[in-house]
């Protein structure tokens, strides 16, 4: 009685909460485990981690595209940004993927052609910047999952609910979790619906995915809450309290490897 008095409360159901560690463990096995132990940072939306002054909204643009490329390990991907119609016609299956498919070492080439996969944006995009880059680092999950052989647990049905845990594994959970739910009333200027990404994990199903990247990866509450809105903050306290006192009863190898 006193344990479950002192438990943190559960923000999701046993199941969900089943899916997202097996999941979590698929995404380890499947996209480099180096990368996110190495290389993997919990990016955060703030002048640290995209910096620098431009001179117009496609320069803004690109610069966010690139930052966000290179944070999700997918520097060496075929992949470029455009506010123009896309010209090329490369698909995701026409790419060929070796053994290492993130980070500096990537091997990644594009059959029968040099052109890369087109990403479009809108430049009215950029100005909720938090949204362009949960949007960018959404296609660039959606790329990599989809591009990936083996189905998540749950197979097709799951695919848009992976691809945003992903792009959580890949450390843009904050940011998700921000942009996964969007006021749609009051005033027309404080929103634009038009230009928010279509989440497929709810806020809470987001929350325990970023609070499992930041325990697996040893990141401090105290480094997350502030950045997150202030509705998500006691929730996110909830996740991580509860993945950190369960974590090392784990039967997932995959997450076992980070956790010792």
């Amino acid at each position: 009685m006193l344990a479950n008095l002192f438990s943190p409360k559960a923000i999701i159901d046993e199941n969900t909460k089943n899916w997202i560690l097996d999941t979590f463990a698929w995404a380890i096995e499947n996209f480099d485990i180096n990368v996110l132990k190495d290389d993997a940072r919990l990016i955060l939306p703030t002048n640290e981690f995209y910096p620098g002054t431009v001179t117009s909204i496609e320069e803004m643009a690109q610069a966010m595209f690139i930052k966000t490329k290179n944070y999700a390990g997918m520097q060496k991907w075929p992949i470029e940004l455009t506010s123009a119609a896309p010209t090329s016609t490369t698909a995701i299956e026409d790419l060929s993927l070796g053994a290492i498919i993130r980070g500096e070492h990537a091997e990644v080439d594009v059959n029968m052609s040099n052109a890369p996969l087109m990403l479009g944006f809108t430049q009215n995009q950029v100005n909720q910047p938090q949204d362009l880059i949960a949007g960018i680092s959404q296609a660039l999950a959606s790329i990599l999952v989809v591009s990936n052989k083996v189905l998540p647990p749950g197979g097709k049905e799951y695919l848009p609910q992976a691809i945003d845990l992903v792009a959580c594994f890949m450390g843009f959970g904050v940011i998700f979790a921000n942009t996964a739910y969007q006021f749609r009333g009051g005033c027309g200027s404080c929103n634009n619906a038009s230009l928010n990404r279509k989440a497929a994990l709810t806020e809470p199903e987001t929350l325990y995915a970023l609070a499992l990247f930041c325990v697996l990866k040893k990141e401090p509450v105290k480094n997350v809450k502030g950045h997150l809105k202030s509705h998500l903050k006691k929730d996110f306290v909830s996740a991580y309290k509860s993945i950190e006192q369960s974590i090392s009863s784990t039967t997932q190898p995959a997450l076992l490897a980070l956790v010792s």
